[in-house]
């Protein structure tokens, strides 16, 4: 009988983007894309791996686009949280579909369907094995949801933050436009920010590099790719000092 491994990461915060929920469509929640992340989550809560996540917003809407196009930035921003809040409640759907126990956590009180953020309430479901989802960003326009994910990785004391993408790691070009775009293994902090790779934004990225929090850039689109992450398997590519 074969021993799994101990995994590398004790507790971890994964962020996903809103549009990693769509799957093939171009708008709103595809049950199987849910069910497929869910079932992967509930791989790594069987390692005994403490997980938060952090989920977009844009499968529903798009706070920096409306803004772009003439609505009040705060409001668009705001607009964007609730967005976010739908995808965790979609989630947390999915996970207790698996049998994860599972919290929503929000920035904005909405008491009728998930709880307010409290820091010490939220570390607790984590150290009971629950999956905590956290929802409306920051709480705050003007954030992006990677540096919520940056900010409640700190807060939970989470080792690294796993963010799911459509490709499998950072690349110095777009790797669907430019095909012999060079993907990194392993990059500093400064080299994302200098070079201006879209990875996470440049708040996200400096709240990480003040605080030496590793992020594994990964593709979410393969199934098992959490569980390898995991287990410190050298996928995707690594952000660290």
């Amino acid at each position: 009988m074969t021993s799994t491994p101990a995994p590398a990461y004790k507790r971890v915060l994964l962020k996903l983007s809103g549009e990693a929920l769509m799957g093939e469509e171009t708008y709103g929640i595809d049950p199987a894309v849910a069910t497929r992340i869910a079932r992967d989550v509930a791989e790594i809560q069987g390692m005994g791996v403490e997980t938060a996540i952090v989920i977009g917003g844009g499968n529903i809407f798009r706070g920096v686009a409306a803004s772009a196009r003439g609505m009040d930035r705060a409001t668009a921003d705001y607009m964007g949280m609730l967005a976010t809040v739908i995808n965790a409640l979609a989630l947390q759907d999915a996970l207790e579909q698996q049998g994860v126990v599972t919290r929503v956590v929000t920035a904005i009180e909405m008491r009728a369907v998930a709880e307010p953020f409290i820091r010490r309430r939220a570390i607790r479901h984590l150290e009971k094995g629950r999956v905590v989802v956290f929802g409306a960003g920051t709480g705050n326009p003007y954030f992006s949801t990677d540096t919520a994910a940056a900010l409640r990785a700190m807060e939970i004391k989470a080792d690294v933050i796993l963010k799911g993408t459509k490709v499998d790691g950072i690349y110095d070009a777009d790797p669907m436009v430019k095909a012999d775009a060079t993907r990194f293994d392993r990059i500093s902090y400064l080299q994302v920010i200098e070079q201006g790779l879209k990875v996470m934004d440049a708040t996200a990225i400096s709240l990480c590099m003040d605080n030496r929090l590793p992020i594994v850039v990964f593709n979410l689109r393969t199934p098992g790719n959490i569980k390898r992450a995991i287990a410190g398997d050298p996928i995707g590519s690594l952000v660290t000092a």
